[in-house]
C-alpha cells in the first residue's frame, strides 16, 4: 500500500511533531516508536504511564432504531441481534460493563476478537458500544450490520480519536483531567464531560497494566493528547512497545495468534465462552468448542520461554523432545521486563503444560525452550475489592 493511500488519525500530525518513526499498520500511518526507542518506551509504560494512539481501531455503536422506553427490554433486544455471531452473554451485561468476546464463523473459528459494552446512562439503553480490530473492521462492521438487519443501525465512530493511557500512574494522569475515571474498575466504562462535549472512557487496555481507553471527538483529540503529555508521568508510546507489552501480558494478536481456523478453546480463551451460552450451545461452532472443552483438542496456545539464543519470531517451528515439528510460533520477541526471549505458539495438549521441554528452530538451529504459564508478566488490572 502506498503512503498516499494510507489513512491517518486525528493525532497523525501530533506524532510527526514529536519526531515519531511512522509505519503502515492496518491501512493507517501509525507511529512505531518515538525518540526514546521501543525498549525505553516499554519500560516507561510498566513503571509510569504510556500514551498510545489506537484511533486506527474500529469503535462503533449498535443502536436500536425504535426504542420501547423499557431499558431492560431495549438492552435485551439489541443484545439478541449481536449474540448469534459472538460467544458472549451480551444480554447479561450490567450497565457500564464491558466484555471481551469473539466474533466466530460457522465452524467456530475466530473472525476477530472485540470488546462489547453496555453504556450506563438512561439515554443509552438499547445501545452497545463495540470496538473491533483495525485490520478486520470492514468485514466485522459488515457482519454486525447484517446481523442488525432493519432493527438496528451500526454507527461507526472510527473517525474519532481513541487514546489509551496505560501503566501504574495512568489513573493519576487521566483523573487530573477527567476526575470521574477514578471510580472505574477493570472492564467498566462511563461517559464524562470534556471540552464542551462527551468522552467515553473505559478502564481497559491491551498491555496487562491498569489503564484507560478514551474515545474522543476528532476536534478535541489533539487537545486531549497534548494535555495528557503535559503530565511528566506520561510519555508517547509507539506500536513497537505496544506489541512487546501485549506479548509479555500473554494477550493474543488477531492475524497472528488468532485466525479463522483457530477456535476459542485452542486459543486458550475459554473464559470468553460465557456460561449461559455454553449451556445453551447457541453460539457459532458450539459443538466444536464443547467437544474441545471435553478433551477433543489437538492443539493449544502456549507460552514459551526461549532458554538460549536469539528470539524465536513468528513462523519459527516448535519441535518436541524427539526433534519432530509439533507447532509454530505465532508471536515472539525479546521481553524487556524479563530480559529474555519469549514467544507464543500452538502445541499439542500433551506438550502444552508448564514445564514441558520443547525447542524452537531459529536460523536453522534448535534452541531450547520451555512451556511457561501465561501471562509472562503479571497483570495489574484494577478490579473491584
Amino acid at each position: 500500500m502506498s503512503d498516499q493511500a494510507l489513512k491517518t488519525t486525528p493525532l497523525t500530525d501530533a506524532h510527526r511533531a514529536l519526531g515519531a518513526r511512522m509505519t503502515e499498520f492496518g491501512g493507517y500511518e501509525m507511529p512505531v516508536q518515538y525518540a526514546d526507542g521501543v525498549l525505553k518506551e516499554h519500560l516507561w509504560t510498566r513503571e509510569h504511564a504510556g500514551l498510545f494512539d489506537v484511533s486506527h481501531m474500529g469503535p462503533s455503536f449498535l443502536r436500536l432504531k425504535h426504542l420501547s422506553g423499557d431499558a431492560k427490554a431495549d438492552h435485551e433486544a439489541v443484545s439478541a441481534l449481536l449474540e448469534p455471531i459472538v460467544c458472549a452473554d451480551v444480554k447479561g451485561l450490567k450497565r457500564g460493563q464491558i466484555r471481551y468476546t469473539l466474533l466466530l464463523n460457522a465452524t467456530g473459528g475466530v473472525v476477530d476478537d472485540l470488546m462489547v459494552a453496555r453504556p450506563a446512562g438512561d439515554d443509552a439503553q438499547g445501545v452497545l458500544q463495540i470496538i473491533v480490530n483495525a485490520g478486520t473492521k470492514e468485514g466485522d462492521f459488515a457482519r454486525i450490520a447484517a446481523a442488525a438487519g432493519d432493527t438496528a443501525e451500526l454507527v461507526r465512530a472510527d473517525d474519532r480519536g481513541l487514546i489509551a493511557v496505560q501503566g501504574p500512574e495512568a489513573e493519576a494522569v487521566v483523573a487530573a483531567i477527567i476526575p470521574e475515571v477514578a471510580d472505574l474498575s477493570f472492564m467498566t466504562l462511563i461517559n464524562a464531560p470534556y471540552d464542551g462535549g462527551t468522552v467515553a472512557v473505559s478502564r481497559s487496555g491491551y498491555t496487562g497494566e491498569d489503564g484507560f481507553e478514551i474515545l474522543v471527538e476528532a476536534k478535541s483529540a489533539r487537545k486531549l493528547w497534548d494535555r495528557l503529555l503535559q503530565d511528566e508521568r506520561a510519555r508517547p508510546i509507539g506500536l513497537g512497545a505496544r506489541d512487546s507489552l501485549r506479548l509479555e501480558a500473554g494477550l493474543p494478536l488477531y492475524g497472528h495468534d488468532l485466525d479463522e481456523t483457530i477456535s476459542p478453546v485452542e486459543a486458550d480463551l475459554g473464559f470468553a465462552l460465557s456460561k449461559r451460552r455454553r449451556l445453551a450451545e447457541d453460539f457459532p461452532g458450539a459443538a466444536r468448542a464443547i467437544g474441545e472443552l471435553g478433551g477433543h483438542l489437538t492443539r493449544r496456545r502456549v507460552g514459551l520461554r526461549v532458554l538460549e539464543g536469539a528470539p524465536a519470531r513468528e513462523g519459527a517451528e516448535i519441535v518436541g523432545p524427539d526433534g519432530g515439528v509439533v507447532g509454530r510460533v505465532t508471536s515472539g520477541g525479546f521481553s524487556p521486563s524479563l530480559g529474555a526471549p519469549i514467544a507464543m505458539g500452538y502445541a499439542p495438549p500433551e506438550l502444552a503444560e508448564p514445564g514441558a521441554k520443547l525447542g524452537v528452530i531459529v536460523r536453522g538451529k534448535r534452541q531450547a525452550a520451555e512451556v511457561v504459564a501465561l501471562p509472562f508478566v503479571p497483570h495489574h488490572y484494577r478490579r473491584k475489592a
